[in-house]
């Protein structure tokens, strides 16, 4: 792994660790496990909506974290600013008062391209590269860079995914090829492999990602599972240090494999992208054990859907 891939960040010790058998303990609610825990960090797409509308159950069970007193993060890898996401949610029917804060690696990206605070992001450069849809620029708008139309004038490239959600890989294989050719450096902003939408799954910036690093390309990323993220979505959210986290997620390869990472515990939502492995959304234990084996880690909890 790079070392940009992954930046350190400080290990939140968990007051009670939950059942260390490597199958998760299955759950109705999070009433049965709330009190454990101060800060919860909630994925959106797959947890709280489909990408077109929320999920049975969501609001209630925001308005009981909320009535807890816990503080709640939903953090999400769309590469956009969190504001346009929020106003998504309202629209949805999920008010800005039914959670503390919502961080998007949009928004982290935002920030870490104008701090620089990795050597990493400090050897891009300033001319940019928007490799992605009109619709994600809100990230670099007011920053310190050139942007530029074509990866030849680049001195690196900011991958936010793909337009339409139809596209392929193979749509987007001779501009990776393109940019892999030039030598460039490129930031994903969206570490993701796929995302549901509706009952479709739809490529995203981490499938191009992933395909221009196996084409040698250097790529540094901002989102779940990788640290800085975490650390950005604490801050914002208020976070206590020591205090217990608990990330709620329907991915093993960003939400599970982050909490891991971060040390936090886990609740698996198994009804989100990884459904048809797990026979629709049950949490088998043959099917688990494999998702498990496959990623290397096991989150504490597991859960059809969000709920109370």
């Amino acid at each position: 792994m790079r070392p940009w891939d992954n930046a350190p960040m400080s290990t939140i010790s968990q007051t009670e660790r939950a059942d260390a058998s490597p199958l998760p303990r299955p759950l109705d609610g999070l009433s049965a496990i709330a009190d454990r825990y101060d800060t919860f960090i909630v994925d959106l797409w797959g947890v709280i909506h489909n990408g077109i509308a929320p999920f049975p159950g969501v609001q209630e069970t925001l308005a009981e974290l909320q009535a807890a007193g816990k503080k709640v993060c939903l953090l999400t890898n769309a590469p956009r600013r969190s504001i346009g996401n929020v106003e998504r949610l309202e629209g949805m029917g999920i008010p800005r008062t039914g959670y503390t804060v919502l961080v998007s690696s949009g928004e982290a990206t935002h920030f870490i391209l104008r701090d620089r605070p990795e050597p990493f992001h400090q050897s891009l450069g300033r001319r940019c590269f928007h490799y992605g849809p009109v619709r994600d620029c809100d990230v670099h708008h007011g920053l310190d860079l050139e942007m530029v139309s074509a990866p030849e004038a680049a001195s690196f490239v900011l991958c936010t995914g793909i337009d339409q959600f139809s596209e392929t890989l193979e749509d987007h294989r001779p501009m990776l090829q393109r940019i892999a050719a030039l030598g460039l450096p490129m930031l994903c902003a969206n570490p993701d492999i796929i995302v549901i939408v509706g009952d479709k799954p739809a490529i995203c910036a981490g499938t191009l990602a992933k395909a221009f690093a196996e084409m040698g390309g250097t790529v540094g990323y901002i989102g779940k599972p990788h640290g800085l993220v975490y650390e950005f979505a604490l801050k914002e959210t208020g976070h206590t240090p020591g205090t217990p986290v608990l990330c709620i997620g329907d991915g093993f390869h960003t939400d599970i494999s982050g909490a891991a990472a971060a040390g936090f515990d886990s609740v698996f939502i198994c009804s989100g992208i990884h459904a048809e492995e797990l026979d629709g959304g049950s949490p088998a234990s043959g099917a688990m054990a494999g998702l498990i084996e496959r990623y290397g880690v096991a989150p504490q909890f597991v859960m059809r859907s969000l709920a109370w």
